[in-house]
C-alpha cells in the first residue's frame, strides 16, 4: 500500500513525530525486522545496542493516525571509556518515504541530544545520507565497532564543538 499522492505534503503535515515509549516497542521491532531482516542482529551497530536500553528521551517515533511511519533510537555507549551515543536504527514504513520522515527524525534526536548536553553521536552508515545532519567520516581506527565494520562507514556527529578528537578507541557498550 503506498500512501504517496500528488500532494505528499498534505500527508506529511499529517505525521506527528513524538517520544516513544513503551507501549510502541512491538510496532518499532516489527518495523525493523521487516525494513533490515535477520540479517541486521549480526550487524556491529547492533551488536553495540544489544542488551543497551536506548534513551527514552532521545528516541522518537512519527505516526500517520495509528499506524507507525517511522522511528530512530540513540542509544548510550562508550568510546575509549568516555560517553557517547550511538543512532539507530532508522527506520521509516517504505509506504512513508520521501516524505522527510526519516529527516524529521534525525532532526529531532540530534536536536534533543545537544539540547540534553551529549558530546557525540556515532554510528555505522551512508556518508551520502547522513552527512547533511553533521556526520562526518572518522579517521581509519579512531573509533571501532565490535564485529565487522566497514571503517569508510564509521561516521561521528560532534554535538558538541571540537569534541571528536577527544575520542578514540572501541565502541563498547555502556550499561549505566
Amino acid at each position: 500500500m503506498t500512501l504517496h499522492t500528488s500532494d505528499d505534503t498534505e500527508i506529511a503535515s499529517l505525521i506527528k513525530v513524538r517520544l516513544e515509549t513503551s507501549d510502541d516497542e512491538a510496532d518499532i521491532e516489527a518495523l525493523a525486522a521487516a525494513a533490515f531482516g535477520p540479517g541486521r542482529f549480526s550487524r556491529a551497530a547492533f551488536r553495540l545496542r544489544e542488551g543497551v536500553a536506548s534513551d527514552p528521551k532521545l528516541s522518537f517515533i512519527a505516526k500517520l493516525d495509528d499506524r507507525l511511519a517511522g522511528s530512530v533510537k540513540l542509544t548510550p555507549c562508550l568510546i575509549g571509556g568516555k560517553k557517547a551515543l550511538v543512532l539507530g536504527p532508522l527506520v521509516v514504513d517504505p509506504d512513508f518515504r520521501k516524505l522527510g520522515i526519516g529527516r524529521e527524525l534525525m532532526n529531532r534526536s540530534l536536536f534533543e541530544a545537544r539540547r540534553q548536553g551529549h558530546s557525540l553521536a556515532v554510528l555505522v552508515g551512508d556518508y551520502a545520507y547522513y552527512g547533511p545532519f553533521g556526520f562526518d567520516r572518522v579517521a581509519p581506527g579512531q573509533i571501532t565497532f565490535p564485529g565487522p565494520a566497514d571503517p569508510l562507514r564509521i561516521l561521528a556527529c560532534e554535538l558538541a564543538p571540537g569534541v571528536l578528537d577527544g575520542y578514540r578507541g572501541q565502541a563498547e557498550r555502556d550499561f549505566g
